[in-house]
């Protein structure tokens, strides 16, 4: 049943904002990323470069105002079938864009199939999803927003949503001139938002650029170890992004009761991939516990122990996965494995992270917060 909100702002209080996002530069209407990175050769696709090694293309030249339409709609529940949550409710600012589940739960309280992953640098990613079933930002969006489990909604209701709201109409017009409202604006602004999160200013690159005396020793061990060829951390976390963007057959295991995850062997098709997951990236990785696809493991501390307990430890019996050839026995001491906790919480950095709306256009809570939209500020522009 859908709630019904009366409208308590007018169109002509909204405006979308002329300005680019932190890390991006305005030329000719467009907003385009910049880093000291930028100045970096990229190495990707090359193996494991030194600390100075570039980034992997990122989505940008989105203009401010799609940005600023894909903040509003990124914390809207109207985007749900039941305009109980919004994208932001598993997406959570505070937890490094997840939401602290093993699995993450959709409307109506029912329970996805994974954790939901940080979308800090997602606009470097070249496949979205766990199993990588999506290439662009755009696909991806689809996906949560018509799952039964998780937003529950349908292109036709979204798009009736969307279009009997007034200030939704006035928006899109000032983002998408001459194209206006449809569900493909709809998702090219959750794209823009999205790939406008960018945090590479940890403690990590501090040192990376020069400044030494950002780590310190146990930390600068840290990262040793997770470089080194014993560990082998690095080959698949490849700084700065770290993740090299590909899949890998770990052999982790399930929470107990639940059967494996047969990963990407599902879109795919390939049998060689049955329990193979997307290496994600290790920024922010401090805030988003609980930790693999399902959340099985607590703590970094935990984490990082499983890799040193000898290969495919945790296969379930019957299974014959093909796991990485990185995943080995390096059998690494209760000391280094401390170490690279250590080294782990140096990457985090939320610095850029977006202006949360104190209202959004439906009138609904903020991200599907329990307060009553009244009790909002009234008059504020986004």
């Amino acid at each position: 049943m859908l709630v019904a909100v009366a409208p308590w702002a007018s169109a002509t209080d909204w405006q979308l904002s002329e300005h680019c996002p932190a890390g991006f530069q305005l030329d000719e209407g467009r907003c385009y990323f910049a880093s000291l990175y930028s100045d970096y050769r990229s190495l990707q696709d090359s193996g494991v470069g030194g600390l100075k090694t570039g980034l992997p293309e990122i989505r940008d030249g989105f203009s401010p105002q799609q940005i600023d339409l894909g903040r509003l709609l990124f914390f809207d529940p109207l985007l749900s079938g039941d305009q109980s949550i919004a994208c932001s409710s598993c997406h959570q600012p505070d937890k490094a864009f997840t939401d602290g589940l093993p699995l993450s739960r959709g409307i109506h309280n029912r329970l996805a199939a994974r954790s939901a992953p940080s979308l800090w640098n997602v606009g470097f990613l070249k496949t979205l999803f766990w199993d990588a079933r999506a290439t662009t930002l755009e696909q991806q969006a689809e996906g949560p927003l018509y799952a039964e489990h998780e937003m529950g909604n349908t292109p036709e209701q979204l798009l009736s949503s969307l279009s009997q709201n007034a200030i939704y109409h006035e928006l899109f017009a000032q983002a998408f001139p001459g194209m206006g409202l449809s569900l493909e604006a709809v998702y090219r602004a959750l794209a823009a938002f999205e790939a406008s999160l960018i945090s590479l200013n940890s403690r990590y690159d501090l040192y990376a650029h020069g400044f030494h005396n950002a780590l310190n020793a146990q930390e600068i061990a840290g990262m040793n170890i997770f470089r080194s060829f014993v560990a082998r951390c690095a080959e698949c976390h490849t700084p700065p992004l770290f993740t090299n963007q590909q899949l890998a057959v770990l052999g982790t295991p399930e929470p107990e009761g639940r059967a494996l995850d047969i990963g990407a062997e599902g879109p795919t098709g390939d049998r060689s991939l049955r329990g193979g997951f997307k290496v994600p990236s290790l920024r922010n990785i401090e805030l988003t516990a609980p930790y693999m696809h399902s959340g099985r493991f607590k703590s970094l501390r935990e984490t990082v122990e499983f890799y040193t307990k000898g290969r495919g430890h945790a296969v379930p019996e019957g299974e014959h996965l093909s796991i990485h050839w990185h995943i080995w026995e390096p059998k690494l001491t209760d000391a280094e494995l401390d170490r690279l906790v250590d080294f782990l919480r140096t990457l985090t950095d939320q610095s850029f992270m977006p202006i949360i709306p104190e209202r959004v256009p439906s009138g609904l809570p903020v991200g599907g917060q329990t307060q009553h939209p009244s009790s909002l500020a009234m008059g504020d522009k986004p």
